[in-house]
């Protein structure tokens, strides 16, 4: 996809989010919004997977370490035709196959369960390891949010895949400077400092791109890629509930509820937003 359809793409991911979340009395709006375009880089550019063979062998896995954020994931599949859209309704009904957090037993196209924060990190590394073992070429994209990485086991994991190079896993950080209770760039809660540099010092190739710029988080994960003998980390600069102008880099944008004047507003605009691109 080229930039334009990337675009499109997020914001036809940040609309199901909102249609997701809209019957429920809260949901994790701020973190799924902040890491649409991602998504949006990774299903539209980036990843090797078969949507009609989601257990293919040879595909990339995506490991949302920040499982809290699972309907932008299953959004992305869904509109990647890994399951019917349809499906995406039921997200946290009882029965469902689409929970609130990402599990691999219950969702077609998730690769790993998680939730509990810091434990993705791990597993990931575990499958990356696996893959260099096995002596497959598959990579491992590992998304983490920046609240997260307050988390020991994220470091313990970035000791172990520094010392076992694993330049088959690519981390991401989705940095919107925001956890559930303050902000992660200030000493509100655990300032993070420099992010970028901490990977570094842990062994990393770590690079820092606009994660709502698709040409730059392209160029980032193409360079990523091309770097062998050290795992990698790329921090996104991105916006807690980006878009949703109420809760906008904003705390309260972390769980919150939505209205059914706030769904029609940003479907609205968002439709708006794709048809203006798609006429460019």
């Amino acid at each position: 996809m080229n930039s334009k359809e990337l675009q499109i793409f997020s914001k036809k991911i940040q609309m199901e989010v909102y249609k997701m979340i809209h019957p429920l009395p809260a949901g994790h709006v701020g973190g799924s919004l902040s890491v649409a375009d991602l998504l949006a880089v990774l299903y539209g550019n980036q990843l090797k997977y078969d949507a009609k063979n989601p257990n293919w062998e040879e595909r990339d896995w995506v490991v949302m370490s920040k499982g809290h954020c699972g309907p932008s994931l299953y959004a992305a599949l869904a509109l990647s035709g890994f399951f019917p859209m349809e499906q995406l309704a039921t997200l946290n009904a009882p029965k469902t196959n689409l929970p609130s957090h990402c599990d691999r037993n219950k969702t077609v196209g998730i690769d790993m369960c998680t939730g509990s924060l810091g434990q993705g990190a791990s597993t990931a590394a575990g499958v990356a390891m696996g893959f260099k073992m096995d002596g497959k070429d598959n990579l491992v994209h590992l998304i983490l949010g920046d609240g997260e990485i307050n988390e020991g086991q994220v470091w313990e994991m970035a000791l172990f895949a520094s010392t076992r190079k694993l330049d088959n896993l690519i981390v991401y950080i989705d940095y919107n400077k925001f956890q559930l209770d303050g902000r992660t760039d200030s000493d509100e809660v655990c300032n993070l400092g420099d992010i970028r540099e901490k990977f570094e010092a842990f062994g990393f190739y770590a690079i820092q791109a606009d994660g709502h710029d698709m040409d730059a988080m392209n160029k980032a994960i193409d360079d990523a890629k091309s770097q062998k003998g050290k795992p990698k980390a790329i921090i996104l600069d991105t916006i807690k509930g980006k878009g949703f102008d109420k809760v906008e880099n904003k705390v309260g944008s972390h769980s919150c509820g939505i209205s059914k004047e706030d769904l029609d507003t940003m479907l609205a605009k968002l439709q708006a937003e794709i048809d203006q691109l798609e006429v460019q």
